[in-house]
């Protein structure tokens, strides 16, 4: 029978194809473009809505709805609680684990409703003491409605049962003529996965795991015999970074921001702390925190650590090695800081060249690093990838040699260099399948799509360094048709295996052998043991790596180089269609919504640019137009992109947003992005900026700080008390602000932020977020000065204006000092 029922509440879905609300739609929403008011789609390209702009770019619940009506799995243990149903305004915490591409957090989640709302950090893990803005914004990715609802053949919808019947069929057969097969995937943190894989492998011989990473630091493995070293940033007095923003996106910034932030614990009874160095060429997070600051260029890098090594070895009593003499007077003051507090000295490089990485092993040698601030007892798993596979399996499916290959979670077509080479060979693949959430860059060029389930929709594990290992949980029923890859991959083998029990089975067998229950590492989310790893010093081959160095890098080049780098919110890219991490302000520049071109201030000036010309930059056949954005402290004659933009198969939220910047770095890239021509277009593009001032421009409470010698000194010093001038005189502001003499007779709340410690890295803007359901608005309501977030962080640049000249104040220095505030 047809329900009549008059009905007094209709959804947005509904309303947004009814000819009324397109027709008034602007007065809520804005002006819209033609062709979307006639389709009914109120979105503008942009996003730029001050309402339900979520539902706007696709994030709906109704999906959503039908899944927490389940319980996730039975077995999954709340780490607190553990009511047998969900209970209506009760939280349930799960821990859990994030893992993407070799990124890490212990987590702990919260679960309302039966619907994950927030992450936190698991204070029983011994490595995450923290979370990352990208680590917080991926409970939104779990409801975003641009993923795939199931399984796709030849990019039509499918049914399990036939594309596995399909793949099994095509894999038997390749497998029986001796043809090649290859998994590719970014960083598996998971050992579990991994033996699925290895199952895989097994049945099918001729198959291969190649895997790469988007960020890759494949040099610094190879230097270091293929492992990554165990950096402990607070053992170290004194810290020389050369291009590493380790407390922004090197490696394990969370872990290395609270190693970090130990050595710059100042108190009355501690009144030391660590001193660091940053030699880099844009003002990265980590340069903004540091107390020297020097700006280089990319074709300079390998310069600055040979002559940083030849400083060192002449103060340690060392053989020298041949470089071009680069002078630098902070070169030889970051020698004498290293040497004076040797044993505690550490100088890391986030070069991706081997020579530079090997000649930095040879300074940390000299400087007795190893075994110190770099544990010989322990690697750590975060990045695996190898440039040199990843370089062989593009040129194999090039040359057809290639007959099968699985895509595990990986794009390499958008985030590899090399990605349209790729493009082009896999028509001459025959069989290709990607496990991807979505139909992405690489995906969509695929025969079979076989989608992931979200991770916080799966059983998992990782390991990312010996001894350390923690468990991933279903926190809600799978919300599409999707299928964990892990469990694709054993049904492909042959092995109908349950994945979670396939998971428990191996923690019994392997890891928790006269350990905890396996109950109870669920419950605690973490396991870890005393376990060590091999790891020799390196052999350092510092004559080749001399020679290299001073064959490669300049004094002095010609023309602007591009500098190519990662944003501390957007990453590599694969959470680009995440609104929140779009609508993050970068912390230095403050930016959101694009990637853009920053040039220094001197560059801006000799080539008459001003912020917003849009600019097109090209080189060996390849350009993009990008806005400038002036950069102060950013080194003069360059250019800098981010790279995790410019997407075409993600989603609403991140499709043309900004450029793909991949294409620009090559096979081996010693010195980034090389030199790249920049021509005038005429026209402009606002970048959105959530911050338009950069300088306090003498305001004195804005910002208080002393310097660490005053503080030995004063323990007050800095610190600046207002006063008020009124008809009894002079009173202190605090005794006539508006809460003065309110009694506080319940619950009074505070929060206190220790400003020595923090980095600015905003995931606490993306944390506010989660909490408290804080819309985002788009890119040009960001312009218009109407972002919505409850926390901001504001970045102040140093002025060398005199105080008295309010204009000039308002210019930052070329290269200033930086504060979070």
């Amino acid at each position: 029978m047809e329900n009549t029922t008059k009905r007094y509440w209709r959804g947005l879905e509904e309303l947004t194809n009814e000819a009324d609300f397109i027709k008034n739609s602007h007065k809520e929403f804005g002006d819209m473009p033609n062709d979307e008011v006639s389709t009914g789609n109120i979105t503008d390209g942009s996003g730029t809505h001050r309402r339900d702009f979520l539902k706007m770019l696709g994030f709906g619940v109704s999906a959503v709805a039908l899944a927490a009506c389940e319980s996730p799995v039975k077995k999954a243990i709340p780490y607190l609680n553990k009511p047998e149903d969900v209970e209506p305004t009760i939280a349930n915490w799960y821990a859990s684990t994030y893992s993407e591409g070799g990124d890490y957090a212990s987590i702990l989640v919260k679960t309302r409703e039966g619907r994950p709302i927030k992450i936190e950090a698991n204070s029983l893990s011994s490595i995450t003491k923290g979370l990352s803005a990208r680590v917080q914004a991926s409970v939104l990715s779990l409801y975003d409605n641009e993923k795939l609802k199931g399984a796709q053949i030849a990019g039509k919808p499918a049914e399990w049962i036939d594309a596995d019947k399909l793949i099994i069929n095509e894999l038997t057969a390749i497998a029986a003529k001796g043809g090649q097969i290859r998994i590719v995937s970014n960083t598996i943190l998971s050992p579990t996965t991994k033996k699925v894989i290895a199952d895989f492998t097994n049945k099918y011989p001729n198959s291969s795991h190649i895997t790469y990473d988007a960020n890759s630091v494949s040099a610094l493995s190879e230097a270091n015999g293929g492992i990554i070293p165990l950096f402990d940033f607070s053992k170290a007095k004194t810290i020389v970074s050369i291009g590493a923003d380790f407390l922004g996106t090197w490696i394990s910034p969370t872990e290395f921001a609270t190693q970090w932030a130990k050595g710059r614990k100042v108190s009355k009874a501690n009144r030391n702390m660590s001193r660091h160095y940053q030699f880099e060429t844009i003002m990265s997070n980590t340069g903004a925190n540091a107390d020297y600051r020097i700006a280089i260029k990319p074709s300079q890098e390998g310069l600055v650590v040979a002559a940083l090594y030849n400083a060192v070895a002449a103060k340690t009593g060392s053989a020298t090695i041949p470089a071009p003499k680069y002078g630098n007077v902070n070169i030889e003051k970051a020698a004498s800081d290293l040497v004076a507090s040797k044993g505690e000295s550490l100088v890391v490089s986030g070069s991706n060249d081997l020579a530079v990485q090997q000649l930095v092993n040879g300074i940390n040698g000299l400087l007795g690093s190893f075994g110190s601030t770099i544990n010989l007892g322990k690697s750590v798993n975060y990045r695996q990838g190898s440039d040199v596979s990843m370089n062989t399996f593009i040129d194999d499916s090039k040359s057809g040699k290639i007959s099968a290959v699985i895509f595990y979670n990986a794009n390499p077509v958008y985030d590899h260099p090399r990605g349209a080479e790729l493009a082009a060979a896999l028509s001459k693949i025959g069989t290709s399948i990607s496990t991807n959430d979505r139909a992405d860059e690489t995906g969509s060029l695929c025969m079979y799509n076989t989608p992931d389930s979200h991770y916080l929709e799966s059983w998992n594990d990782a390991s990312p360094k010996a001894g350390v290992h923690s468990l991933c949980q279903p926190t809600i029923s799978t919300i599409f048709k999707t299928r964990q890859a892990q469990s694709s991959f054993l049904k492909w083998a042959g092995l109908n295996a349950d994945y979670s029990k396939y998971l428990e089975s191996s923690w019994k067998s392997n890891i928790l052998k006269g350990g905890k229950s396996w109950t109870q590492a669920l419950h605690d989310g973490v396991f870890e043991t005393d376990s060590t790893s091999a790891f020799n010093v390196p052999v350092m081959n510092l004559a080749g790596a001399a020679a290299s160095i001073a064959k490669s890098y300049l004094l002095e080049s010609k023309g602007l180089e591009l500098a190519i780098y990662e944003k501390v919110g957007m990453g590599t890219g694969n959470q680009a269609n995440n609104p929140w991490l779009q609508e993050l302000p970068e912390p230095v520049s403050k930016a959101c919504w694009d990637n853009y071109a920053s040039i220094s201030q001197k560059t801006a000036k000799d080539l008459e640019l001003a912020k917003d010309d849009l600019v097109e930059i090209s080189s060996n056949g390849k350009s993009v137009r990008l806005p400038i954005l002036v950069q102060p402290g950013q080194a003069d004659d360059t250019v800098a992109i981010a790279i995790g933009y410019g997407r075409t198969k993600s989603g609403k939220a991140a499709n043309q947003v900004g450029v793909n910047i991949f294409p620009f770095l090559g096979k081996t890239n010693s010195w980034n992005g090389g030199i790249v021509e920049l021509k005038k277009t005429g026209e402009k593009r606002q970048v959105a900026l959530t911050q338009t001032h950069n300088t306090v421009m003498a305001r004195q409470a804005v910002v208080q700080e002393t310097t660490l010698a005053e503080y030995k000194k004063s323990p007050s010093s800095g610190h600046w008390e207002a006063e008020v001038v009124t008809s009894e005189g002079k009173v202190p502001a605090t005794d006539i602000t508006l809460w003065n003499g309110h009694a506080r007779t319940n619950h009074s709340w505070g929060m206190v932020i220790d400003l020595n410690a923090c980095t600015g890295c905003s995931a606490c803007v993306v944390a506010c977020s989660a909490e408290n359901n804080v819309p985002v608005v788009g890119r040009q309501e960001v312009i218009n000065s109407r972002e919505m977030h409850w926390i901001r962080i504001d970045r102040y640049y140093s002025s060398d204006a005199d105080v008295e000249d309010r204009k000039a104040l308002e210019i930052a220095s070329e290269n200033p000092e930086v504060v979070f505030q």
